[in-house]
């Protein structure tokens, strides 16, 4: 659901992202992942999800939207229930496999509840 003129937006900083992001190609290092394990099974898919950052929303039109680096903004439908004003907390996770980027999800809380969570990609 894309934003309308007059819908406030909470943003994930780009800075946090990118960090995350090398973190993530850090320890998805082909060269460093033992994948089969000798005494069998697996021990490492190269699969991290990894969240750089939470940030305080507020719902608005039974509706929280988020700027994402690199994704865009975006708007994730609340529940009724929810009242317009109740403050939450939306947390971004990236999701890589052997250090590169998979996808994104983006989970909105409510008093420690998910309440919606959007997937882009493949998490």
């Amino acid at each position: 659901m894309q934003p309308k003129q007059n819908d406030q937006v909470h943003a994930f900083d780009e800075e946090a992202v990118n960090q995350a992001l090398d973190a993530a190609r850090e320890a998805g290092d082909p060269a460093q992942l033992t994948a089969f394990h000798a005494g069998g099974g697996f021990t490492d898919s190269g699969r991290i999800a990894i969240s750089p950052q939470c940030v305080k929303v507020t719902v608005a039109n039974h509706k929280v939207c988020v700027s994402i680096p690199k994704l865009g903004t975006h708007c994730l439908p609340i529940p009724i229930g929810v009242p317009n004003g109740t403050v939450g907390e939306a947390c971004l996770t990236i999701c890589t496999h052997f250090g590169i980027p998979t996808g994104a999800k983006v989970s909105v809380s409510v008093a420690g509840h998910v309440v919606v969570s959007k997937t882009f990609g493949v998490c």
